[in-house]
């Protein structure tokens, strides 16, 4: 049981993240957090005021088992194909995480208390089937505090427009570069324009899109390790922060222009940035590095669960670390360049290794569950 002593302690510095106007969200979901009320627990003592999942969560979770049993019988028993039983399952979690923060999503006007589930990673080059499948999945989970992610590829460009535009709330996730993120953004306002075209009321519909870091850091700091040269040794670390950094350069830019103060007009809402990928991976650097590096107001950061455990316990949130930093940001990726280590290459790398990622861990979570459904058949024959 914890103590108001203990939560107090514990949430120091993750309140003082929401004090700087950084939604603190979990970047984790499993039907065992849910239902054993720890959820709920870092809701109250912890500043979490969402959730993201992705296939890679989703295959944890599931592959594990646990807390999945008795619906894995009943999918068995009905002979459901192993997609059904996987879309049955996540989205049970997804609502049932959505009713969980409910309250979070009412007292801040829709702006937190989010859940994020994901389109299959398979249709991630398709545009017709990503809207399809993000139709559904809004369908299917049924809850106002939903939202959908979509990948910030080349073919999810035209799906953001169009499922944003059907009044759909959606996560962009996989964004690496600068130039994918101005286009997440411009698909963002054409899809307000739709919806506004077709009359709908833009205040329902948010967005945030997901920006990764660390992996931008674990890509170019191996380069730079190769190199070896002293030059190159002392800009590791920094690669990553400086990409985010002027994202939200970017972010103040788009969001401060005409074409979207015409939409603020109707009441439309920004677009947040949302720090994903914050796990850092390198233990030579503070692990939570890509928390404190990157307060700004209008931002999230959603966590997993080790980096807000590090965060509530010895986090050191000092205020905007990331408006003043522009001029440096662009000196250090420079820097990076002018050693040979092409941005372009490396963001374009970690795309496509992102996708290939998260279909990976959804094929092993069909693998999964289909051993299990035929597992549960046998049994009850």
């Amino acid at each position: 049981m914890i103590t108001v002593t203990e939560a107090t302690a514990t949430a120091g510095a993750l309140k003082r993240l929401a004090d700087q106007g950084v939604s603190v969200w979990l970047d984790d979901l499993s039907r065992r957090r849910i239902e054993s009320g720890n959820l709920a627990e870092l809701i109250a003592t912890k500043n979490v005021v969402g959730v993201t999942t992705n296939p890679s969560i989703f295959q944890a979770a599931i592959g594990s088992g646990e807390g999945y049993e008795e619906q894995l019988a009943d999918l068995a028993t009905r002979g459901v194909t192993v997609d059904e039983a996987v879309r049955m399952m996540t989205t049970a979690d997804v609502r049932a995480a959505a009713d969980v923060l409910r309250g979070v999503y009412d007292a801040t006007g829709g702006r937190d208390g989010r859940v994020s589930i994901e389109v299959d990673p398979r249709l991630a080059h398709d545009t017709r089937a990503t809207v399809a499948e993000a139709r559904q999945l809004a369908w299917l989970v049924d809850r106002p505090n939903v939202m959908i992610k979509i990948p910030a590829t080349k073919a999810g460009l035209p799906a953001i427009t169009e499922v944003v535009g059907a009044g759909i709330s959606v996560n962009v996730t996989l964004i690496f570069s600068l130039e994918r993120y101005r286009e997440v953004m411009d698909a963002y306002l054409a899809g307000l324009e739709q919806a506004r075209a077709a009359g709908l009321d833009l205040r329902g519909i948010h967005s945030v899109a997901s920006f990764f870091v660390s992996r931008v850091d674990g890509e170019i700091d191996k380069r730079l390790t190769l190199l070896g040269t002293d030059e190159a040794l002392g800009l590791r670390g920094r690669a990553a922060l400086a990409n985010a950094r002027l994202a939200y350069e970017a972010y103040e830019n788009v969001f401060a222009g005409d074409r979207f103060t015409a939409l603020a007009g109707a009441r439309a809402n920004t677009q947040r940035p949302l720090w994903a990928s914050t796990g850092v991976k390198d233990p030579a650097f503070r692990d939570t590095l890509y928390v404190e590096e990157l307060v700004a107001p209008g931002t999230v950061n959603t966590m997993p669960e080790a980096t807000l455990d590090a965060a509530a316990d010895h986090g050191d949130v000092r205020g905007d670390t990331v408006t003043g930093g522009y001029a440096q940001a662009r000196a250090d990726l420079a820097a990076v360049e002018r050693l040979g280590i092409s941005y372009d290459e490396v963001v374009e790398q970690l795309e496509q290794e992102g996708v290939a990622k998260f279909e990976a861990a959804w094929q092993d979570l069909l693998g999964a569950v289909t051993k299990s459904l035929d597992s549960k058949g046998v049994d009850g024959e």
